[in-house]
């Protein structure tokens, strides 16, 4: 047998295993880093966050990325050069995280790495797609060899080869971790993009729901930052608290026909983009809108499309349990908004179930790992959109 499919088996064959889940999004503001012990798989999965840590990104890293960022042409030569360079990017941010915690790499079993998103193009979104597609830049060869650690990674993949739109995969580890029999569960997660798991009550996987709901914080972000370089996000709300919502312009943003599509569904950047935003402020006339009504209506955008796909998808009863994560959960005037809509609904963070909400994608990704290494198949039932199927490509160090 080959060595390293003998310490593969190894790895699986333990108690527990070390597992480091990598999550960088549509936000590009750096490296989810988050150490992991688990234990078990399925339904028996026990999970314990034990560190984290976001890592900055550069200056120079966020252009580099940005340069083919949610582009239909790009110079395909820095395209290849970029899934290497960021390969062995998180490789040393990894070293870097363990060497910060005082761990040695050599008691770590497993890197799971989603890699760096630069295009997501579901064919019932992408204008001209042929067939479903994503690419995340970061080469899980040049994560194992720069960190020594065997890698898994690229898991959209299989979920687009098994039927899926490669998005959201945060239904796997969400029904895993955090399904509770006798309570219905709303797991709302708002990063660049944001998406939802409802989890049923009866803990039937077959009854889990997901999908993407249409931006989060991207819009936000992309105005600020092209309004105010150097800033990359609206902090605390400051700048959209000044504002005030333009209905005209909110009427047309809601107008895409991306919110006409049957669930479940999955988008991005590619579509909820700078271009999007000037279209529809050029249909209402309101071109010479402020950056802080500008902002206010985006905030409000998010929020109505959050909640109308909430309801439209899940009966909300008094005192249903919505669960939130991912970097829209800082946003105050997004909340406020969303909680204004849903008003019989109970908020509750994420870490009251024991993960941080800044770390639960990284951690998702290290369950899914840890179900294609030590798992059994998991039944989402005869859903060409959830598939069920083990994701993530293996990578050796040597």
């Amino acid at each position: 047998m080959n060595s390293n499919i003998k310490a593969l088996a190894h790895i699986a064959s333990k108690k527990s295993r070390s597992i480091i889940g990598l999550m960088s999004g549509t936000s590009l503001d750096g490296l989810d880093v988050a150490l992991c012990k688990i234990s078990g798989h399925g339904t028996s999965t026990k999970i314990k966050l034990e560190k984290f840590h976001t890592v900055p990104y550069e200056e120079a890293t966020k252009k580099r990325i940005q340069e083919v960022f949610a582009k239909q042409q790009v110079n395909f030569q820095h395209l290849c050069e970029l899934n290497a360079w960021i390969g062995t990017l998180h490789g040393k941010l990894v070293l870097r995280c363990l060497q910060r915690w005082k761990i040695r790499s050599s008691s770590v079993d497993i890197i799971a790495s989603h890699g760096q998103t630069v295009f997501h193009s579901p064919q019932s979104v992408t204008h001209g797609a042929q067939i479903d597609s994503t690419f995340q830049a970061g080469d899980g060869d040049h994560v194992a060899v720069q960190s020594g650690i065997v890698t898994f990674s690229d898991f959209r993949q299989k979920h687009i080869a098994g039927g899926g739109e490669g998005a959201p995969l945060a239904v796997y580890g969400d029904y895993l971790l955090f399904s509770k029999k006798g309570e219905d569960r709303i797991m709302l997660n708002i990063g660049g993009i944001a998406n939802f798991t409802f989890l049923p009550g009866s803990a039937d996987s077959k009854k889990v729901f997901v999908t993407d709901t249409g931006p989060g914080n991207t819009l936000i972000d992309q105005a600020v930052q092209q309004h105010k370089p150097g800033t990359y996000f609206d902090k605390d709300s400051n700048i959209a608290k000044r504002g005030k919502v333009n209905d005209r312009f909110l009427g047309e943003l809601l107008t895409d026909k991306f919110f006409e599509l049957p669930f479940p569904k999955t988008t991005g950047p590619e579509l909820f983009n700078m271009h999007y935003v000037r279209r529809a402020l050029e249909r209402c006339d309101a071109t010479s809108l402020s950056l802080e009504d500008l902002l206010a209506t985006l905030t409000r955008f998010s929020a109505v499309t959050i909640v109308n796909a909430i309801l439209k998808a899940v009966k909300i009863k008094n005192g249903s349990k919505i669960f939130l994560s991912g970097g829209g959960a800082h946003n105050p005037l997004l909340l406020q908004g969303i909680k204004s809509l849903l008003p019989g609904a109970d908020f509750h963070s994420m870490d009251e179930l024991g993960i941080s909400g800044d770390a639960k994608e990284a951690v998702l990704f290290a369950v899914l790992a840890n179900e294609s290494l030590a798992g059994g198949k998991l039944n989402f039932g005869n859903r060409s959109k959830v598939p069920s199927v083990s994701m993530g490509k293996i990578s050796f160090p040597r």
